[in-house]
């Protein structure tokens, strides 16, 4: 089969020669628009590209915060000093990546990027989970915006002062909403990190799931449900039990059971809806079975989370 190459009538085309002279750009009137609309989009796309690779790492830090917090054991002020560390040192990473993603996303580029921002519910989820092991509530979104603040002002600091403000807050409590800083003689305020309600609310939906998997492995290593002490509502008998995770669960339920459906994204609303009360039903379950079956069980039992939960009376 020949290799020869012919244009439309059947000519073979020529592969070698000289190529005609370049015909020359024509611009009028309307040309400095289409190209300072070309710039635009140019700009708009690099723009995209460094927030969706920040976005992966924010992302993926996220994950290993909540990794090494599902090795805590128990519910207590003080998280174990090995935990703690890497912790710290992923949210300073963090922390960099968010003041490097800021001055990309202010005014209405942070809703024109939202789809490309997903990691900041995985850092809502990661920052309420360590709040939840330490204090058993739930961080508010107020607090988790100062929260989110705090470590875009840091990852924007220098290096030195950075360090120094670690040493001189080591040990506190990271989860906790920062003070407010000192006032600077600067009229100009650095950009921050917008965070938006559907961020807060979709990252409390997958907190229910890390508080499941808590649960699961706490009872399975101590034998009781997860929980603090009494929260002081107990009669003089001192009849009532502390709290679990149980009841924060049942709460976080019944909180999310009462909101409205948001109309824009009803799909996503029901997918994190129904995830939430299979991982309510499964800490029931759990907690059910250690009362009821709690001296059959031998040490380290849990039970079969993958088979499918299905409540009372309902049929396949």
């Amino acid at each position: 089969m020949s290799g020869t190459k012919r244009d439309w009538s059947g000519n073979a085309k020529r592969r070698d020669g000289p190529r005609g002279p370049q015909k020359p750009v024509v611009k009028n009137a309307y040309t400095p628009m289409f190209e300072a609309l070309r710039d635009e989009l140019d700009a708009h796309h690099d723009r995209r590209e460094r927030l969706v690779k920040a976005s992966r790492d924010v992302t993926a830090l996220s994950k290993k915060i909540i990794f090494s917090l599902q090795r805590v054991r128990k519910i207590e002020r003080e998280l174990p000093s090995n935990i703690q560390a890497e912790v710290d040192s992923r949210l300073a990473e963090i922390a960099k990546l968010l003041a490097a993603m800021a001055p990309e996303i202010q005014g209405i580029n942070r809703y024109r990027y939202a789809r490309s921002l997903m990691c900041l519910e995985e850092l809502a989820e990661a920052l309420t989970f360590s709040h939840y092991l330490r204090t058993q509530t739930l961080l508010g979104p107020d607090e988790l915006a100062s929260l989110v603040d705090d470590l875009v002002r840091r990852g924007a600091a220098p290096e030195d002062a950075v360090m120094a403000d670690a040493g001189d807050t080591a040990g506190a409590d990271t989860s906790a909403p920062p003070a407010p800083p000192a006032p600077t003689e600067s009229p100009t305020e650095s950009p921050t990190v917008a965070l938006t309600l559907d961020d807060y609310i979709y990252g409390v939906f997958d907190l229910t799931g890390e508080m499941m998997r808590f649960a699961t492995t706490s009872t399975a290593l101590t034998g009781t449900l997860a929980g603090g002490a009494s929260d002081g509502s107990a009669d003089e008998a001192g009849d009532e039990p502390p709290r679990t995770i149980l009841h924060d669960m049942h709460e976080l339920g019944t909180f999310f059971e009462m909101l409205p459906v948001p109309p824009g994204n009803r799909v996503q609303w029901e997918k994190k809806l129904a995830v939430t009360r299979q991982s309510v039903r499964k800490v029931e379950r759990l907690g059910y079975d250690r009362i009821v079956r709690g001296s059959e069980r031998p040490k380290g039992w849990v039970p079969d989370l993958d088979a499918e939960d299905q409540a009372p009376g309902e049929e396949e």
